[in-house]
């Protein structure tokens, strides 16, 4: 670097001139009646070993006030380049840092700014817990909901809900709940999730609160419009008939003489269709009934043979490939789960079948990335239109003659119990249903 060759110069120099200094001093001294030039020599060599200290000194001071600088985070501070060799470019230098520091920090303020702004005003309540502040509202959302100054202490915000201030008080725990608040506007349920992090030393935890009442409202008027829409066809598909034999038979009946054998005919078929009635009633009541879960670890390879065994003797003629890993586990309802697995292999089957070609139906269960389970089943039938595709799931809606249309609809309820989720998803050829758990 430029400053330290000049500097290395510039020292040279002035060490160079002290000890010529010295030794004219030396010689003055050691020469009779030179006491005018001993007076002279003496002079230089203070003047020489002052400059030589005003070099040094002067360079420690410039580096000791811009680490001073730092130190106070003052980065405003300007240094003087005059005053000897080097000097100029060992200013330059700090200045430039100066700059470069000031720079950055204007940049981290710009940044923090847009955070603190972006934090302020996302929809979703913040709030903060720790041992020094307490409970903190965080952003605007959280101003909104809860009202300014409720106070610090969790108890603050109890009439909210005991549940709810119990969340805030409890330290250490880390996860994700629906609860019910007690809001102005009514009770409403809210998903509250809670994570901890570290502050300088200081265990934090953020819980956001979002109040989803709305949104489960519309799902759930949704979720009944499509049920009272698919009960409703299913309904009179069933009765249209009922009423069509019931009339037959009136009329049989009332001829003369009255044809019996006919009529006994019509209700033998009335009878069998108010039976499938029933039947189709009963359905409904397993679909009304949530599964219970009672989850274990096993072994992934097993498990997806034995369900392999059980489909051979069933589909014989279906050709099934299980591709599982050895080392492979399940976190699972065992039963549940063979469950989900033997009605997604059936309806694989039953499409490679109606469609009249060789059928090849494909299970797979592998970890996923960053922890959990996917498990796919495939198969190389017709697929399953674009149109129907979002109403798979839905209870007792079925494309087949003779469905009924639970099975696909008990299959999501048992993974949704399970905490996962399943998709029929796009695929070039057939059906593929995918699991995440």
């Amino acid at each position: 670097m430029g400053f330290d060759r000049r500097f290395t110069l510039g020292l040279a120099a002035w060490i160079a001139g002290l000890f010529i200094a010295l030794l004219a001093l030396l010689l003055a001294l050691q020469t009779p009646d030179l006491a005018v030039a001993r007076i002279v020599a003496a002079l230089i060599v203070a003047a020489v070993g002052w400059g030589l200290w005003r070099h040094v000194e002067r360079t420690n001071i410039m580096v000791a006030r811009f680490v001073e600088a730092l130190h106070f985070g003052d980065i405003t501070t300007r240094f003087d380049g005059r005053g000897g060799v080097g000097f100029g470019t060992l200013s330059k230098a700090l200045d430039d840092a100066m700059h470069a520091l000031r720079t950055q920090r204007d940049a981290g303020m710009r940044e923090l700014r847009f955070l603190e702004a972006l934090v302020d005003d996302v929809p979703v309540a913040l709030l903060t817990v720790d041992d020094e502040h307490g409970v903190r509202q965080v952003n605007k959302a959280a101003r909104r909901l809860f009202g300014h100054g409720k106070g610090t202490r969790p108890e603050d915000y109890a009439g909210y809900g005991a549940t709810f201030a119990a969340r805030l008080a409890r330290a250490g725990e880390a996860g994700q709940e629906v609860l019910i608040l007690r809001l102005p506007a009514g009770p409403q349920r809210a998903i509250v999730r809670t994570g901890a992090l570290d502050r300088l030393g200081l265990q934090v935890r953020a819980i956001t609160v979002e109040p989803v009442q709305g949104a489960l409202d519309a799902v759930e008027m949704a979720a009944q419009t499509d049920l009272v829409r698919v009960l409703t066809h299913e309904i009179l598909n069933s009765l249209t008939p009922v009423t069509s034999l019931a009339g037959t038979a009136a009329a049989l009946l009332d001829t003369d003489p009255p044809d019996i054998e006919s009529a006994r005919t019509a209700m033998t078929t009335l009878a069998r269709r108010a039976e499938g009635l029933r039947h189709f009633i009963d359905s409904y009541r397993a679909v009304a009934k949530p599964p219970e879960v009672n989850a274990r670890t096993f072994a992934a390879a097993p498990f997806a043979h034995e369900l392999g065994r059980l489909f051979a003797a069933e589909w014989p003629a279906v050709k099934l490939t299980i591709d599982v890993a050895l080392d492979v586990t399940l976190q699972a309802d065992p039963d549940l789960l063979a469950q989900v697995l033997i009605n997604l292999l059936r309806n694989a089957a039953q499409a490679t079948s109606e469609a009249g070609r060789i059928g090849q139906v494909r299970l797979s269960i592998e970890r996923r990335v960053g922890g959990g389970t996917l498990i796919e089943v495939a198969d190389n039938g017709p697929g399953v239109p674009e149109a129907v595709r979002k109403d798979v799931f839905l209870p007792f809606f079925t494309t087949r003659a003779a469905g009924t249309g639970v099975g696909l609809n008990l299959v999501r309820q048992i993974v949704v119990a399970h905490g996962g989720s399943i998709d029929l998803i796009d695929s070039d050829e057939g059906a593929v249903f995918r699991i995440l758990l």
